[in-house]
């Protein structure tokens, strides 16, 4: 029998730790709660009834306006390097972790309200999300996990009447984000700059040992534990901006406060997927001079974990972190170049054409025609995952080249690439079929969220609804949804998108 969320086996295991970690906080209520969306495929992570979520008294909860006699709401503490400098004045400023779900399995999940009302860690902020952001991190959350990239969930988003000033009057919404752990790089930084203050590592130690015990059981009390935790922290965060990287997608704010110690996609304000190819592409307008720009993603993950190194660096021997951050950068590498081998459909392990360093060089070939010819990312790759060019140039792939500003080196990338498949070992429609299963007919174009969100301003949910089913199957092509695999208008080059939520 399903849960219902007023049945739902709730734990507060983050009050384990320290209460400098965090302080209690009463969600702020909403007017007038109104039902917007949710997501079935996170609702079944906590074996919860969707459809009872929208009746009043799950609204009222959802909405701020009740509080379920087992939760115990917080707002955590932390620190955070932002844009590169250190801020101590940070926290969560407008959600709140409710409790911890334990499912039938035993797992225990986060259930965060985002948009519940000031916190003392507001900075003078109003604590709400509006229902814009809230609308785009649902979807994007949802998107990233169908598209097999570790990220935090999105179990629903709830509207409102309740006014909220950014750079307009918006409506304020709430959304309820599940999550394995909301604990970031910055809980570290604050447990050792706060540490160093009382000359000791209490802090820094609680934190290592509920993160080792909740999220990594095997390594939990053994001698090497928290060396093994950051060399965890290291590989899973390689892990996920490699995803990043092959599928196109850039996070718009990597502070140190937004990276997950679990290497989870998280926190999800100014992103964006690529359209046309731009490695330097900064999807928040007011990341003004590119920190966080698409090429730049890689290496700003490998400045976050020296930072984490810096925190952990009282309990960790030098040597440890040295070699943890080592092995990002030899993870991220093998792991962003199988990536994008398999994109295009080449086994370098069976073909000699194919060493690390040609493989490497035909990847960077491959990216430099995207760029040089302004053409589509997602579009580039779902048509040649979609036609067998090992004898031939079929029509989808001459329309591939017409969109070329220099035909000449589409026809030289184009024979070399054939030169690559008749060296390899794969049968045709078993590559075809590798291929299609990694490149999307469909991603969350900001444009295509823009269209949604313009709609629900109106009230009418329809489009986020429609968009949210589409992007739960991102590599098998729906039928009647053309129009999301399209590409994007010229009005779409025009978006921009802020921190603003």
């Amino acid at each position: 029998m399903p849960y219902t969320l007023q049945t739902l086996n709730y734990q507060n295991d983050f009050r384990r730790l320290p209460p400098a970690f965090y302080q209690s906080v009463t969600p702020l209520a909403l007017t007038q709660p109104e039902w917007v969306v949710g997501s079935d495929l996170c609702a079944s992570l906590l074996g919860l009834d969707l459809d009872s979520l929208q009746n009043p008294e799950s609204l009222a909860l959802l909405s701020g306006n009740k509080t379920h006699s087992q939760w115990n709401p917080l707002a955590m503490k932390y620190f955070g390097h932002q844009f590169g400098y250190l801020n101590p004045d940070l926290g969560d400023g407008r959600g709140l972790l409710l409790a911890e779900v334990e499912t039938d399995s035993g797992e225990l999940l986060d259930l965060h309200l985002k948009g519940a009302g000031q916190t003392p860690f507001s900075r003078q902020g109003d604590g709400r999300a509006v229902l814009r952001s809230s609308i785009r991190e649902f979807l994007c959350s949802e998107a990233m996990a169908a598209l097999g990239i570790a990220s935090s969930r999105a179990l629903c988003v709830v509207n409102s009447s309740t006014s909220v000033r950014r750079e307009e009057i918006e409506s304020g919404a709430t959304l309820m984000r599940v999550s394995r752990s909301h604990i970031r790089f910055g809980h570290f930084e604050y447990a050792y700059h706060t540490d160093g203050n009382n000359g000791d590592n209490t802090l820094l130690n609680a934190l290592g040992d509920y993160v080792a015990e909740r999220h990594f059981p095997y390594i939990a009390k053994t001698p090497n534990q928290n060396a093994d935790l950051f060399s965890l922290v290291a590989k899973k965060t390689a892990q996920m901006v490699a995803k990043w990287q092959c599928i196109g997608f850039a996070h718009g704010v990597m502070n140190t406060d937004n990276m997950s110690i679990l290497g989870e996609t998280f926190d999800f304000g100014p992103f964006g997927f690529m359209d046309a190819f731009d490695p330097g592409y900064i999807c928040n307008h007011s990341d003004h001079q590119g920190r966080y720009a698409f090429d730049r993603q890689p290496a700003i993950a490998h400045w976050n974990l020296s930072v984490l190194a810096q925190a952990m660096s009282p309990i960790v021997e030098k040597d440890a972190l040295n070699e943890g951050l080592k092995q990002y950068s030899n993870v991220f590498n093998r792991e962003f170049l199988s990536g994008m081998h398999e994109k295009l459909g080449l086994n370098p392990a069976a073909s000699s054409v194919d060493s690390d360093e040609q493989g490497a060089e035909f990847i960077m070939e491959t990216l430099s025609l995207l760029k040089n010819n302004r053409l589509d990312y997602h579009y580039f790759f779902r048509v040649i995952s979609e036609v067998n060019i090992e004898g031939g140039e079929p029509s989808a792939l001459s329309s591939l080249r017409d969109k070329c500003i220099d035909l000449n080196s589409f026809d030289q990338w184009f024979s070399n690439y054939q030169s690559r498949l008749s060296q390899n070992t794969q049968d045709p429609n078993a590559r075809l079929a590798k291929m299609q299963a990694i490149n999307p007919v469909y991603i969350l174009r900001n444009h295509l969220a823009q269209i949604a969100i313009d709609k629900a301003k109106h009230g009418d949910y329809s489009e986020v609804k429609r968009l949210h089913e589409v992007l739960k199957r991102p590599y098998s092509r729906q039928e009647g949804c053309q129009q999301y695999e399209a590409l994007p208008p010229d009005w779409a080059k025009e978006l921009e998108i802020s921190c603003s939520s």
